[in-house]
């Protein structure tokens, strides 16, 4: 028995099952992401401080580029196929997911940037911030021992460490500094734990990047075995590859959304 209106649209709805089916998930989606981006602006609205020029501009800005390209060349790939261009759809498919490949890229090397970014509390009262060069062999914080290098800088009060934007942040000469265990009281990296914005930081660029994931396997399929229904039922399959896109352009709004919030605002 054959599965109805997978290509034929359905009389009730004027869309086949697949494409309704993929309208109610991503309105679902569009509830889940919501409510994260509430939870940040009500999270923002009621801290004392907000941390500004924590992240990578012109690496967002690249991210965001990439991904508007892999929007573009799904749309093509369709297109390709409703042409019967199919060689084209393979080509503009091909594209969508390097650019997938190069926006996780780019994202892991951010995450790396931060859980290899600490901020160190100083038994004077100072703070030390900057990335981490290394730890000597007998580096143990809980027993005093050894020292830690940073890339950075020492400021007087953590606030300072907030606003990197101000003209005063500017200016502060980053060099290699490295601290004695003893003069350590405490010292993080800029993890999800580190404070609020990292742990919405992480929740929502995470969350996003599971999506690119997941589409981004999706589109892998189409692109390779599922391809072979394009013998058998052409248009059942660029019905198909239209899903996928919808996928795909909701992850790239998402990220549209994003990058101002969190990297700009």
């Amino acid at each position: 028995m054959d599965i109805p209106y997978t290509v034929q649209p359905r009389p009730d709805t004027g869309v086949y099952n697949a494409k309704m089916g993929i309208w109610l998930f991503l309105a679902s989606e569009v509830m889940l992401f919501g409510g994260l981006f509430s939870a940040y602006v009500l999270l923002r609205v009621g801290a004392d401080a907000w941390p500004h020029g924590w992240l990578n501009i012109p690496l967002g800005t690249a991210n965001t580029f990439v991904l508007i390209t892999s929007s573009i060349t799904t749309v093509l790939a369709w297109v390709s196929l409703k042409n019967n261009q199919f060689s084209r759809f393979k080509l503009f498919h091909a594209i969508t997911l390097v650019c997938a490949l190069c926006f996780l890229g780019i994202k892991s090397f951010e995450y790396r940037d931060k859980f290899m970014h600490y901020e160190i509390t100083l038994a004077n009262g100072k703070f030390a911030d900057g990335h981490l060069i290394g730890k000597s062999r007998d580096f143990d914080l809980a027993k005093k021992t050894g020292s830690v290098t940073l890339h950075g800088y020492e400021v007087d009060q953590e606030v300072d460490l907030m606003d990197l934007h101000r003209p005063e942040a500017r200016h502060i000469q980053r060099e290699e500094i490295t601290i004695p265990a003893v003069e350590i009281k405490k010292m993080g990296n800029y993890g999800p734990w580190h404070n609020t914005y990292t742990a919405i930081y992480f929740t929502l660029t995470g969350l996003h990047a599971l999506h690119v994931i997941g589409g981004a396997l999706v589109i892998g399929f189409l692109w390779g075995p599922g391809s072979r229904m394009w013998k058998t039922d052409p248009e059942r399959f660029t019905n198909r590859v239209e899903v996928s896109g919808l996928f795909w352009h909701f992850v790239d709004l998402i990220w549209i959304f994003l990058f101002p919030v969190l990297y700009l605002l």
